[in-house]
């Protein structure tokens, strides 16, 4: 994609996605620094911190569900500033008040913002780059760094204001969701009503597709584990006294930088291997790195684990995507059905973990995740041993 050759328009749109999505990453990645604070603030169990996280991630797996249809009934403009809202709505709660479910409900309508954000700004600059894989690794970066600046705002908010600088942080993610409301407002995209299909195309045949239940065991085994690893590191740093808060809060932004790394090298040297050996030395090496940081108890130890462990995880998400990529091509509703039956363990995993934790220990919940990672392992060994070579031969 020429970037130049873009309408002006066109340009406008590109870089606002940019800038939303860096928000995105932003708010998105936040929680898993103020979580402990927030638990703290309001005497929150740890079965209660864990599920807000999960809310948040059944607000983003609804939030995929409810974009692809509202568009069609009220328009794209329309659709994306009302769902863009919530996370207003929900930052502005966990500001006010404590009670467990207006908290609940504002974890879950970030959630409901931070996926339509996703599915909006994907899908706006598929169409505007004509599907360049640059424009769209650069607006997933741009999350990413979003993401590992996160902790850093609440470290030096917290600094400054105490005890309630999460709070802070959590006001200015109200003041850029509102920037950024007015940049979608602003955007020249098509926002009639889509026609409507009246006749129903529906084929679930994919549901018969090894290869597509190959892709989706290892993204739900992956999402219970990421959504553990990004939630609930820092606070288990923190309760077991193994670092500061402000050392935690850095380790968020030094996993996002890995994962950011991980993502990059796959993009710019992940051809020169097949497949299945990418996905199986990734997979591999995030075995091996939790492993690792479940027995690091000293800084440098931790440091060289959630290096490589967020090295080796950047890549397993789109990499594993692929897998199906012939089901996907075949049946369009064969990747909602992946990212619903995989997002079901980003949703499920949190939970378990905090009742792990307060029934147990933190440690015990965040060791469960092993089952998760050895269990994704094996689906990658079923593809790399099993499922490569029929692909191969179907692609011939």
């Amino acid at each position: 994609m020429n970037y130049q050759n873009l309408s002006h328009s066109d340009r406008y749109i590109l870089l606002c996605c940019y800038f939303i999505f860096f928000v995105n990453g932003l708010y998105a990645m936040v929680f898993g620094a103020i979580i402990p604070l927030i638990s703290t603030e309001y005497q929150l169990s740890d079965t209660m911190s864990g599920l807000l996280l999960s809310g948040h991630q059944m607000g983003n797996l609804i939030a995929g569900l409810v974009a692809g249809i509202l568009p069609v009934y009220y328009g794209r403009k329309k659709s994306i500033l009302f769902l863009s809202s919530f996370v207003m709505v929900g930052f502005l709660i966990m500001i006010v008040t404590g009670n467990p479910i207006l908290l609940l409900s504002g974890f879950f309508f970030t959630g409901i913002s931070r996926g339509s954000i996703s599915n909006f700004n994907n899908k706006t600059v598929n169409d505007i780059s004509h599907s360049d894989p640059a424009a769209l690794n650069l607006l997933h970066s741009i999350f990413a760094i979003g993401a590992l600046i996160s902790p850093f705002l609440v470290i030096g908010t917290t600094n400054l204001f105490g005890h309630t600088g999460w709070k802070w942080v959590s006001g200015l993610m109200i003041v850029l969701i509102l920037i950024s409301q007015i940049l979608f407002s602003r955007m020249d995209v098509e926002d009639t009503v889509e026609e409507k299909q009246t006749q129903n195309v529906k084929d679930y045949s994919f549901f018969k597709d090894r290869f597509f239940w190959n892709a989706v065991l290892i993204l739900f085994f992956y999402l219970c584990a990421e959504s553990v690893i990004t939630g609930w590191l820092v606070k288990y740093f923190i309760d077991t006294n193994t670092l500061q808060v402000s050392q935690a809060q850095l380790i968020s932004s030094l996993l996002w930088l890995a994962i950011l790394l991980g993502r990059l090298f796959c993009v710019f040297y992940g051809s020169r291997f097949t497949k299945g050996n990418l996905i199986t030395g990734i997979s591999f090496g995030m075995t091996i790195f939790y492993f690792l940081l479940l027995n690091s108890t000293n800084l440098t130890m931790i440091l060289i684990s959630i290096t490589g462990l967020g090295f080796s995880m950047g890549g397993i998400y789109p990499t594993a995507m692929t897998i199906a990529g012939a089901s996907i091509k075949k049946h369009p509703m064969a990747m909602g059905w992946i990212l619903i039956i995989g997002g079901i363990g980003a949703i499920l995993m949190p939970t378990i973990t905090g009742i792990l934790s307060e029934n147990m220990n933190i440690f015990a919940g965040i060791a469960a995740v092993v089952v998760a990672i050895i269990l994704m392992f094996l689906s990658v060994l079923w593809y790399r041993f099993g499922n490569e070579k029929r692909i191969e031969k179907i692609n011939r």
